[in-house]
């Protein structure tokens, strides 16, 4: 598949049409990067290839958000994109030089709910069938790995990953058993097992996983230890509870101690109340008497002669007086202790039926003590139930244990299976190689005198494909250029072997690789194979001798933006 038009528009107007051919096709910012006022940043030249991208299941973000800086975007661009409702229309074609081959026609907008726009074909897709019916159409693969994102993600190099890295084009975090599919996909060897491998290292992971989390608690040997111990407690506890002798009257029993109890409480309580009773009394008795025998009987004498004095018509004596005091005296004692020998009755009786509630509360204890009581068997049966709960605990923890080591030893069979099947193919995956190096290392010796040379190693976790150099390390301009040779010689490899791929491939920031090699790339080892070469460029920063004019596909300035905004 090649790329034959791009636009750009919305319900109105169509506002860029960017057709592209076959070989080098060039996005061109005119910026004059000589002026330090001008950066040749954000006219669209990499917003361009974004665009494809997009169209090709992308998520869009990158448009109008920063990489690096997630929370910080053009909130011109997407407010443009999105109040305006852009509608992009990507045109894919089999072979631009027959009119009548297949295309495939892609429109998305930036829209979402009722108003997405995603289609293929004029059909509309959700966000997993439009990657899957893509996948279907350019592969002429159903299978779930690997995904269709992945295998264009060497196509469309325009993030850190893709321009640095040749054969690591998916996300840093990617582990080598999901590179393995992608692999063996580019070299044209069909993996059926490729999804299910995925699932069940997703599975052994997640056992994995678990057994640390079991780790930390306890491991298989203290369990079953703990287990021998736990038995031999509930077996203990079941003699225990089968021996107890329990005294079938006991809540009866129970019942008239407790009874009994309250009793004794309740008349303590009256003996105690009717004894302060008896106190106040006597109390009472003791300061009328102390009245009575304490008074000054001169005293009163004197003050009676000074009285008779002051007034001589006081008709009773001083005797009579005094003996009417001490009659009431009298008179009052007799009545406050009148109840004395009631309260003594009534404290001598209650004690005596204390003495008798306090005789049989002790049969009653002392009956309770010679046989087992309910709450003993209670407690023993508590002690029962907190270690059949351990046991539990234990055997949950036990058979979690054993489903896992299963489940590692069934997924550890299947994949050991799967891999025996990987490697059976182990000769033919060479052969592959040998092709491809053979593209490989002629472009690579054309653009730098020296043949780059693509080896696989097999691993725990699968195949791997490495590019080795004969000087060693490689500068960033070069590395760019052993990026270019190997896509382009990818296209070769797979022309060769009828495996189904895109032929074109984008490149950005190709003003690192230098002038020599750029122009070897655009006069020669590009129009040598069935491609297309599309890269945003700034002018300036290309060789001079150049005839850029017969490669552009799109001009762009300060002045000319890709959006016109």
């Amino acid at each position: 598949m090649f790329l034959k038009l791009l636009k750009i528009e919305n319900d109105k107007n169509v506002i860029r049409e960017v057709p592209f051919h076959k070989g080098i096709n060039l996005i061109v910012d005119e910026t004059n990067t000589d002026n330090e006022q001008e950066s040749g940043n954000n006219v669209g030249k990499t917003t361009a290839i974004r665009l494809i991208d997009f169209c090709l299941g992308g998520k869009g973000k990158n448009i109008y958000q920063d990489q690096e800086f997630k929370n910080k975007g053009n909130n011109i661009i997407e407010n443009f994109l999105k109040n305006n409702n852009i509608i992009i229309t990507l045109i894919l074609k089999e072979d631009l030089d027959v009119d009548n081959s297949r295309e495939i026609t892609i429109r998305r907008n930036f829209l979402t709910r009722k108003d997405k726009i995603q289609e293929i074909n004029g059909e509309q897709f959700n966000d997993e069938n439009f990657k899957i019916k893509l996948k279907e159409l350019i592969f002429d693969s159903d299978k779930p790995k690997p995904t269709f994102r992945q295998l264009i993600a060497k196509n469309i190099r325009d993030e850190k990953n893709r321009l640095v890295n040749a054969v690591k084009v998916l996300h840093f975090n990617t582990t080598a058993d999901e590179y393995e599919p992608l692999y063996l996909f580019w070299l044209g060897i069909d993996l059926d097992d490729a999804d299910k491998k995925q699932r069940l290292l997703s599975q052994k992971k997640i056992e994995e996983n678990l057994q640390k989390r079991l780790r930390k608690e306890s491991n298989l040997s203290q369990i079953e230890q703990s287990l021998t111990v736990i038995n031999r407690t509930i077996s203990d506890l079941e003699i225990t509870k089968e021996n107890f002798n329990i005294n079938e009257n006991y809540d009866g029993d129970l019942s008239s101690l407790n009874l009994i109890k309250s009793q004794i409480n309740k008349i303590s309580t009256e003996i105690s109340q009717i004894e302060i009773r008896k106190e106040l009394i006597e109390e009472s008795k003791a300061e009328l008497e102390k009245e009575y025998s304490n008074i000054d009987v001169y005293q009163i004498q004197f003050l009676y002669k000074e009285a008779k004095i002051l007034n001589p018509s006081i008709q009773k004596s001083f005797e009579e007086t005094l003996n009417f005091h001490n009659s009431m005296l009298l008179e009052k004692i007799n009545f406050i202790t009148e109840e004395l020998p009631v309260l003594n009755e009534s404290i001598i009786l209650k004690r005596r039926e204390l003495q008798e509630l306090l005789i049989n509360e002790e049969k009653f204890t002392t009956k309770l003590k010679k046989s087992g009581a309910v709450s003993e068997l209670q407690t023993i049966i508590t002690n029962l139930n907190v270690a059949y709960e351990k046991k539990g605990n234990l055997e949950e923890l036990k058979r979690l244990w054993k489903n896992s080591m299963d489940k590692l030893d069934d997924i550890s069979t299947q994949l050991s299976e799967i891999d025996k099947s990987i490697t059976d193919k182990d000769g033919l995956i060479q052969e592959r190689i040998s092709e491809f190096n053979k593209y490989f290392s002629s472009i690579s010796n054309k653009l730098y005198g020296e043949q780059f040379v693509m080896s696989s190693e097999k691993t725990e976790k699968g195949y791997e494909l490495n590019i080795t150099s004969i000087s060693g390390n490689l500068g960033t301009g070069k590395k760019k250029g052993q990026i270019a040779a190997f896509d382009l010689a990818y296209i070769q490899f797979a022309d060769s072997l009828d495996i189904e791929s895109l032929h074109f491939i984008i490149h950005d920031q190709i003003e690192t690789v230098h002038g020599n090699q750029i122009l070897n790339l655009m006069t020669t080892i590009i129009n040598e194979i069935n491609c297309q070469y599309i890269a945003p460029v700034l002018r300036d920063k290309l060789p001079t001798d150049i005839d850029t004019s017969i490669y552009e596909v799109l001009k762009l300035s300060q002045e000319n933006k890709l959006f016109k905004i």
